[in-house]
This record gives structure tokens, C-alpha cells and sequence, in this order.
């Protein structure tokens, strides 16, 4: 794929803010480094004065309610910000719970789950699971009014939690939707490749080296760790957005195929010319708005 002529405007801004991002985390000397970058590019929260923030421990996991003043407080989602497991925080995917619970009219818990390498997998899928479990348990929610959603890794550990939940006899939520799913953590999709210059933020480096703080030397075809080979019968619809641009390109296709076959309603959108988890950069780019609107209509609908 190569790169067009000319670009939309508020594109080419996105790409540049990507690119500033990609050189922070490349010259970062720590996991704290790369934290703080991610935080830092998209740590602002315009939509803070026209929505509610709480802070809560969901089972034992920090956590924070985003709900803005149109949610139905029945309507649930839960949300696994990406990062890599190793960085990402409630603070770099306020704004994006945010437009998404306005979106969908939903309250939507965001987990601030343990993270790599420091807490190496399972502890991510462990703390989305007890997040879930809390809000079934504790906060009463019925899980036919209820979703994950999660970008990039955190797209991967969407697909992984209802694996767990699946597996462990727990009701599932009726609905899911992956931004931009990194799913093989073995980085074996043809687009990482294909998709190399093009993609501003993702490669096949900080790929692996993301997989090496999550499993070490482990196998990283675990199925909950790289749910693309996870048995997924059984799951909700689920939703899956990628950019046509993106490295993670193929690891969406695959997911979808792979869902399909198990009998699983898996739709999949793929994005002209969008970068990886676009949704990041709604506040400028009119197109990112507009995937987090067809989220939240997948949402409504299903709940």
C-alpha cells in the first residue's frame, strides 16, 4: 500500500502526533518511559466538564466510572484500554470512555489493569475477569444490558476475557467490540509487513518486544494471550474496527474469520486509510467520532 497523493488535513495531523509517539517510546529507557509518553500524547480530556468521573475498586482492580448525562445506568460497558499490556491507563482512554458512553448512553467502567512486565500475563486477563465479575456480582448488572470494548491490546484481552468467562461458567456480556485487536502475539499477520510504511505507530519490533514483557519466554500462541487461537465458540457478537492502513490489518481479518467459523456473529470494519486505533484522536478527526458512534449504535442495539 502506498500512501495517497494528497490527505485529509485532520489526518495528517493524526500521523503527525503518531509519528511524535512512535520517537518518544523508541527512546524511552523504561516500561515508566513509554507510560508516560502514551499519557502524555493523549492525556487530555476535553469532554471532562460534560461527563462524571468516579474512581472504584472493581474486585480489587482500579478502576473508574465515565458516564456521561444521557446514560442509561442499566446499560453497562466495560473497557480494556491497549497499550501494549505494558503501558495505557485511564488517563490516555478518558476521553474515548467518554464519547463512547455518551455513544452508546452507557456507563462505562474503565479498568486500570495490572500491567508488563512487572505483572507478566495472566494478571491482565485476571484483572479484566474480576472486573466483570464485580460488576455481575457486586453492582448487580445483568449482562444481557452489558459489553467489553477494548482497543489493541486491549482489543486482544476483549476477546480473551470472554474466553475466561466462557470457560469458567460465567454469564457472558451480548455484545463486544474490538478497535484495531492485536491478537498474535507471534506477529505473523502479512499486513506487518505490507502495511510497514505506512503505519505511523506499530511495528513489528515494538510488537515483540511488547509480547516479550507480557509472556518472557513463554509460548506466545497461549490462547489468552493471543486469543486468535482461542477456541471461540460461544461468544457474544462481536464488533471489530481496523484501519486499512494499519500493521495489526490482518490480525482483524483473522479474528473475524476465525470467530465466523466457530459459529460466532463477528462483523468487520475496515477503515479506509485510518491509523491504528483512530478513535484516540475523535477531538480532530471527524472519522474517529464517527467509529465511535457506530460502536455505540452495535451497543444499543445488542443491549
Amino acid at each position: 500500500m502506498t500512501l495517497p497523493e494528497t490527505r485529509n488535513p485532520q489526518l495528517e495531523k493524526v500521523m503527525e502526533q503518531y509519528r511524535e509517539l512512535a520517537n518518544s517510546a523508541r527512546d524511552a529507557k523504561s516500561p515508566a518511559e513509554v507510560r508516560a509518553a502514551l499519557d502524555r500524547h493523549f492525556g487530555a480530556f476535553p469532554s471532562a466538564s460534560s461527563v462524571k468521573c468516579e474512581p472504584v475498586s472493581a474486585g480489587g482492580v482500579k478502576s473508574e466510572w465515565i458516564a456521561a448525562p444521557n446514560a442509561d445506568r442499566e446499560r453497562v460497558i466495560l473497557y480494556l484500554h491497549g497499550g501494549g499490556y505494558a503501558a495505557g491507563s485511564i488517563a490516555s482512554h478518558r476521553e474515548i470512555a467518554a464519547r463512547l458512553s455518551k455513544a452508546a448512553s452507557a456507563r462505562c467502567l474503565v479498568a486500570d489493569y495490572r500491567l508488563a512486565p512487572e505483572n507478566p500475563f495472566p494478571a491482565a486477563v485476571d484483572d479484566a475477569v474480576a472486573a466483570y465479575k464485580w460488576l455481575v456480582d457486586n453492582q448487580r448488572c445483568q449482562p444481557a444490558k452489558m459489553a467489553i470494548a477494548g482497543d489493541s491490546a486491549g482489543g486482544g484481552l476483549t476477546v480473551a476475557t470472554l474466553v475466561a468467562l466462557r470457560d469458567s461458567g460465567a454469564p457472558l456480556p451480548a455484545a463486544a467490540a474490538c478497535i484495531s485487536p492485536w491478537v498474535d502475539l507471534e506477529a505473523t499477520g502479512a499486513s506487518i509487513d505490507i502495511n510497514a510504511k505506512v503505519d505511523p505507530l506499530v511495528s513489528r519490533e515494538v510488537l515483540l518486544m511488547f509480547t516479550q514483557m507480557y509472556v518472557g519466554d513463554r509460548n506466545p500462541r497461549m490462547p489468552l494471550a493471543s486469543p486468535l487461537h482461542a477456541d471461540l465458540h460461544g461468544l457474544p457478537p462481536l464488533l471489530i474496527q481496523v484501519g486499512s492502513g494499519e500493521v495489526l490489518l490482518d490480525d482483524a481479518r483473522r479474528l473475524a474469520e476465525r470467530a465466523r467459523a466457530a459459529g460466532v456473529k463477528a462483523e468487520l470494519e475496515i477503515w479506509p486509510d485510518m491509523p491504528h486505533v483512530w478513535h484516540w484522536c475523535a477531538p480532530v478527526l471527524d472519522e474517529g467520532q464517527r467509529a465511535i458512534e457506530r460502536i455505540g449504535e452495535f451497543v444499543r442495539q445488542a443491549t
